[in-house]
């Protein structure tokens, strides 16, 4: 990594934020990229946020990624939003303009379909409806990102049926509500399904969904990457669907930011992915 007195500077803030990947992952292309640069933890209580965020352009630095509890604290606190950061209701990734104001935008979205897109070549969103699990942020996000690659329909299901009808509502266009009891009849009907929970998750309870109504062409995602491998994406796989892990996600919504912050369109190769790998196993 190069560092010099005109380097370029870019962050991360969260609280805390020392679990977060951003630095390694921005800090290899950087050094893979011969960068005069710098991307680092910004550790932000959110009493401070607001200020923080105003003062990026005051310390010379060119954006930042904005990671839990922040999120939708951001979206307020920029000049401008992206639409489909205000459609998601979420900040990600912010970048400082020449002029000094801030303009935010959800890269989440971008990273999903980018990281469908690399691990299955064949997706087509125009191939068929969508079941989402899960009814939280990510849940939106990924909604909002199929809905705008042409997906004719999405279908939320969630535990606490209330929270996927009232995010169905806030999203708006086609996105119906499925109940929970229903789930597994419900994959019959979907040429993609996605686990936009936590369910899965190292530590946690199962996804208890069973596949059989799956059609063998429909393609499954996790946005959950610890496992790499969950128990959804190993059962798909062992019935011949095509799958995309969680940890494509992650590296995909890193992209457009580090493009705009240090003027190099980044690429997701396979050393990376193993580097990231390494990292979670190590920290297991």
């Amino acid at each position: 990594m190069k560092l010099s007195g005109k380097a370029k500077l870019a962050g991360v803030m969260g609280w805390p934020v020392a679990h977060s990947r951003s630095p390694l992952l921005h800090g290899h292309w950087l050094e893979h990229y011969g960068i005069d640069g710098a991307y680092v933890p910004l550790a932000v209580a959110p009493e401070h946020f607001a200020q923080a965020l105003r003062a990026l352009s005051l310390v010379g630095f060119a954006g930042v990624n904005v990671t839990l509890p922040h999120k939708e604290t951001a979206l307020a606190a920029v000049d401008e939003a992206t639409a489909t950061a205000s459609r998601i209701g979420a900040v990600n990734t912010v970048t400082v303009r020449a002029d000094g104001s801030l303009l935010g935008d959800n890269t989440d979205a971008y990273g999903f379909v980018e990281n469908l897109r690399q691990s299955v070549p064949d997706w087509r969103p125009e191939a068929g409806p969508a079941l989402l699990i899960g009814a939280g942020g990510t849940a939106r996000a990924v909604a909002v990102a199929l809905l705008e690659a042409g997906l004719p329909e999405v279908t939320l299901v969630n535990r606490t049926t209330s929270r996927a009808e009232a995010l169905a509502l806030e999203i708006g266009g086609p996105v119906k509500v499925g109940l929970w009891v229903d789930r597994a009849r419900l994959l019959g009907q979907a040429a993609l399904l996605v686990n936009t929970s936590s369910l899965g998750l190292v530590g946690g309870p199962a996804l208890d969904l069973d596949l059989a109504a799956l059609v063998p062409e429909a393609v499954v995602a996790d946005v959950v990457y610890t496992p790499l491998e969950t128990p959804l994406l190993r059962e798909a796989r062992g019935r011949g669907n095509a799958v995309a892990d969680g940890l494509g996600m992650l590296l995909h919504q890193a992209r457009p930011g580090f493009a705009k912050w240090f003027g190099v369109a980044p690429e997701v190769s396979e050393h990376l992915r193993a580097l990231l790998i390494a990292d979670i196993e190590a920290k297991a």
